[in-house]
């Protein structure tokens, strides 16, 4: 029988979310329906209210969670109910040619679950990376469920689920960061942040920040930078150039994601160096200008991390084991703990860069 639930839903475009009564139907063939524990405000969740990602209203907001899964539907053998797990939103298909060739981190057909949550009215929602987790229980594909160790906090453990994921992947899985190497990291918000900390558990022995907002470099000092540079003042490529000994980091993650700071990571980064940009431009955003001998004679990589090259059911647990060791500092992104009807909130708050990670607690 469908059930009832609140979420938190944008009706329209530049709209004020609010909290609406949520239909989740049963869950169908290979779908499960799972009860939220917790899920963090995210970015995404605001290019979304804004119209940024598509013009699918009404979303159902949130995708960085976890919880326990309450139900699954016929031909579910992976996650059943009672487990404790992360969503994602990469179920992959198992059949596609990367996935063929052993590569399922680049399925080129994932999917999500195939009925609608709707509103009470009956009009279906389109619920944010298929996931729609700023509810009080969700549906989504059982291969977005991946089952983690139960004992580590859900409000930490949902991150994962995107943007420190996202970081984490881009330093360790995209960049290949290995012991003894230099890194630079542009842009220190939670995915900055998560690449940070990916890079020294990589090994990295020199980690360089970069950023406008000293509140940030001093965040990523926390994370492990070892230098930070304020943008402001210095010039990020002299700067970075000048902490690698006068030949630029092995490798540069840009996770902000605008033509002038892909170029300054082109630029600082050694000869045969890797670039990685992991944050996420907007559609009319093109690649700057440079002369076609500069790639040719750096070598080297140049490289997009989409969703940190990860594959949830690798990654995720070995991210809360690592995290449960005292290894992994996850705990440390969490800014604050919130309710639903906090979230218009957390997004002021996020514009202000007040936050590095609002969550929602249910």
């Amino acid at each position: 029988m469908a059930q009832h639930v609140q979420g938190v839903v944008a009706l329209a475009e530049g709209k004020p979310v609010s909290v609406e009564t949520i239909v989740v139907p049963d869950p169908g063939p290979g779908e499960a329906v799972v009860r939220v524990q917790a899920c963090g405000v995210c970015h995404t969740d605001l290019h979304y209210r804004e119209g940024g990602i598509n013009d699918e209203f009404p979303f159902l907001l949130g995708h960085e969670a976890a919880g326990t899964v309450e139900s699954v539907g016929e031909g579910v053998t992976d996650v059943a109910p009672g487990d404790f797990v992360i969503l994602n939103w990469r179920a992959v298909c198992g059949q596609c040619r990367a996935c063929r060739k052993g590569k399922p981190q680049y399925c080129f057909d994932t999917h999500n679950g195939k009925q609608k949550m709707t509103l009470l009215s009956g009009q279906e929602l389109s619920p944010a990376l298929g996931i729609g987790a700023f509810a009080e229980k969700t549906l989504v594909a059982a291969g977005q469920c991946t089952k983690v160790n139960p004992r580590i906090p859900p409000q930490v453990a949902g991150l994962l689920g995107c943007g420190v994921m996202a970081g984490l992947g881009a330093a360790i899985n995209t960049g290949g960061v290995g012991r003894g190497d230099s890194v630079a990291v542009i842009g220190c918000g939670g995915v900055g942040d998560a690449a940070i900390a990916g890079a020294v558990l990589a090994g990295a022995t020199t980690v360089i920040a970069v950023d406008r907002d000293p509140r940030k470099l001093d965040k990523a000092k926390e994370f492990g930078a070892t230098h930070t540079v304020d943008a402001r003042d210095l010039d990020a490529v002299e700067a970075i150039v000048g902490y690698t000994g006068g030949f630029g980091a092995d490798v540069v993650i840009d996770a902000v994601g605008r033509p002038e700071t892909w170029k300054q990571a082109f630029r600082a980064r050694d000869l045969a160096g890797t670039v990685v940009l992991v944050g996420v431009p907007t559609p009319e955003m093109t690649a700057p200008e440079l002369p076609l001998i500069e790639y040719f004679s750096r070598g080297g990589a140049l490289k997009s991390s989409w969703y940190g090259d990860c594959l949830p059911e690798r990654d995720f647990p070995a991210m809360v084991d690592l995290h449960l060791q005292g290894r992994l500092p996850l705990d440390k992104f969490v800014s604050e703990e919130i309710a639903l009807d906090s979230v218009e909130d957390a997004f002021e708050k996020m514009r202000q860069g007040n936050v590095l990670r609002s969550v929602v607690v249910l």
